[in-house]
């Protein structure tokens, strides 16, 4: 039996660590992804490959797309990547800016790569949060971006993993624990929320 390939990109939500840790996997929703379907599916051999890359906007996973994704001819491949799209306008605004219409073009152009290029099912994770309060900046920013995801995922017939939604939801709950360390890196619940908001969305996909 084939041993299915996930192969994650992102950028630091993604990362979370992986280099120092022994797996590769790092500490964030990536690792309780991979103990999750390890300890449910003991019959299937999943391979969990995890190449986010900390502060990468779209256009640095463009650089790397060839290498990091197309040759690795994974079975399914998830895509988290946004936040530092938007929070390099907030924070470092004298940088060169990735507008939601480049967003989008590149966006396009790396899917069309996946399609002609390997067989695998694509996930396009929308971007989280910049803030635990929807009304901030960031946030309302993020939202041209979010819907961005939502477009292409329609336009290639792909799956969205609804993470924005998610911890809009939570938030707007008004439950009394975060979800980030500071504002946009994620706690052990925030990677939990993500965790389970991707399980609910492909899991059986992966059956």
């Amino acid at each position: 039996m084939k041993t299915p390939k996930i192969l994650f990109i992102g950028d630091s939500i993604t990362d979370c660590g992986r280099l120092e840790d022994q797996d590769g996997l790092g500490y964030g929703y990536v690792r309780l992804l991979h103990d999750y379907l390890v300890t449910t599916y003991p019959s299937t051999s999943f391979q969990i490959v995890n190449v986010g890359i900390s502060g990468n906007r779209i256009i640095d996973l463009a650089e790397r797309w060839q290498s990091d994704v197309i040759d690795h001819q994974p079975d399914f491949v998830s895509i988290s990547i946004g936040i530092n799209d938007v929070w390099r306008q907030l924070d470092r605004p004298e940088m060169e800016q990735v507008t939601p219409e480049e967003y989008h073009q590149i966006y396009v152009e790396l899917l069309t790569k996946v399609r002609g290029q390997t067989n695998a099912k694509i996930f396009l994770m929308e971007p989280t949060i910049i803030g635990e309060d929807t009304d901030s900046t960031g946030n309302k920013m993020l939202l041209d971006y979010v819907e961005i995801v939502n477009k292409v995922a329609e336009q290639f017939e792909e799956t969205v993993i609804p993470t924005h939604k998610a911890f809009n939801q939570y938030l707007q709950s008004k439950a009394n624990h975060q979800l980030t360390t500071d504002s946009v890196h994620m706690n052990s619940m925030g990677n939990m929320l993500i965790a389970t908001t991707w399980l609910r969305a492909v899991e059986d996909q992966l059956r």
